[in-house]
């Protein structure tokens, strides 16, 4: 007689099915559009090909989600020796912090940055400063390349037939949007020019402290320094989304179910909460951060060894960071990734907490899968967990929270220490490293 594969394990086996297939994808159109920017490069140095990309096929092969991937073209400039400007006046605890860029009259080297394509001169008197490289203006020369180079590519049968196609090519805000086909698969990337420094943020050096990671790792990723991208037509913002991608592939080099559970649930966000991807929901990448401050409350390798309980420390996060309206950026935890997003994030926590209650229906692949065993149930003590509302964030306070973890036997939590981190998360929203608002 089949033995009975629990519906969790079976239901993570049909995402890692797709997994080498989805990864597979991802490289054939990473090589297109690769091919398209060495073209660029050669038509205009200024701009670079960043081939250290494996991580970002490590990331699409973990998800189900097709929200659009960023392709980061690095622009061939020392940061270090360019003027990083911080108006005052944009500055903000709920915004990522933002620059001009500006050129130095005494720097040398840097002649190809000040030319009217993408440098608007200084209109004040300034001793230091010449100008400015503008965002806007890189990003429409990069289109205009973009465009020449697929036009090239195409005449000389350095692409497939099909692979991508320039009217597919569209300026938006902060970025260029650009579908590539890899087979029956269409990838849209979102091409963004990046100035690369190798300056850390003073403001990370609390997050080095955090426990969960491999030691080491958090000090050796975080020294790697944070890039600039635009954040507007004139002004740039650090981006630290290569840091938290290489913090997920440190995740996966330990032990237990935690990639395993982010897949499970991005999967049951696009397909269940997300209507197959017809709605707007949480992204792979509010989960991701979902998952990187769990690493942190969890810490220890038997919060993780269970494939159930894995996915439920997850959702306690979630659940905690909508009932609050709050989810703080890993790395700048000031900043809540959920303010601004449009999202009716009521609407969202019922449909969390209904799969949370009930599983059984959103991890159904196939009606065969269920078996005739009866599904998995949540005892009493979950359910209660769940049930907060999300109308009243008091009732998340650590004592009410602490009591009902109590109960809770599929984490069996009793230590107060993850309570009081969580308490700082959520409700204070800065550093566990001690740091108070």
């Amino acid at each position: 007689m089949a033995v009975q594969v629990p519906l969790w394990h079976h239901y993570l086996q049909a995402i890692r099915s797709r997994e080498a297939p989805r990864a597979q994808d991802f490289q054939r159109a990473e090589n297109v559009l690769l091919t398209v920017l060495e073209r660029v490069h050669a038509l205009d140095p200024r701009f670079i090909v960043d081939y250290s990309r494996g991580l970002e096929a490590f990331q699409f092969a973990l998800r189900s989600s097709e929200d659009p991937l960023d392709m980061e073209v690095p622009l061939w400039v020392d940061a270090e020796a360019l003027l990083i400007e911080e108006p005052e006046a944009t500055q903000s605890e709920d915004v990522p912090e933002v620059c001009r860029l500006g050129v130095p009259r005494e720097g040398a080297g840097l002649e190809r940055w000040t030319t009217d394509d993408i440098f608007t001169a200084s209109s004040e008197s300034d001793a230091k400063c010449r100008g400015h490289i503008v965002p806007s203006k890189v990003l429409c020369v990069l289109k205009d390349l973009l465009v020449a180079a697929i036009v090239h590519c195409k005449h000389h049968s350095l692409i497939r037939p099909g692979s991508l196609n320039a009217a597919s090519l569209r300026e938006e805000q902060l970025h260029l949007s650009l579908l590539v086909s890899s087979g029956w698969r269409t990838i849209n990337f979102h091409v963004v020019p990046v100035v690369r420094r190798k300056l850390g943020v003073p403001a990370l050096e609390g997050a080095q402290q955090m426990p969960g990671f491999p030691e080491g790792s958090l000090r050796r990723i975080l020294s790697q320094g944070v890039d600039l991208v635009p954040a507007s037509t004139q002004l740039w913002r650090t981006s630290t989304d290569y840091l938290l991608t290489r913090l997920l592939g440190e995740l996966g080099s330990l032990q237990g179910h935690r990639l395993d559970s982010l897949s499970i649930l991005d999967r049951v966000n696009h397909e269940s909460w997300r209507d197959g991807g017809q709605t707007d929901g949480l992204t792979f990448g509010h989960l991701k951060t979902v998952l990187l401050w769990a690493s942190v409350l969890f810490p220890a390798p038997e919060d993780w060894a269970e494939l159930q309980g894995a996915v439920y420390r997850l959702l306690v996060v979630l659940l905690c960071c909508l009932a609050t309206r709050k989810l703080p950026h890993f790395l700048h935890p000031q900043r809540n990734l959920l303010q601004g997003s449009g999202l009716d994030l009521g609407a969202i926590y019922q449909r969390v907490e209904g799969f949370a209650s009930q599983p059984e229906a959103a991890l159904r692949i196939h009606a065969t899968h269920l078996g005739r065993s009866p599904p998995p149930r949540i005892g009493s003590g979950l359910k209660a967990l769940l049930q907060l509302p999300a109308s009243d964030p008091t009732y998340w306070a650590t004592a009410y929270f602490d009591v009902l973890l109590d109960k809770f036997q599929v984490l069996n939590i009793q230590d107060k220490d993850r309570i009081s981190a969580m308490q700082s998360i959520f409700q204070k929203t800065r550093t566990l490293g001690g740091q108070e608002s």
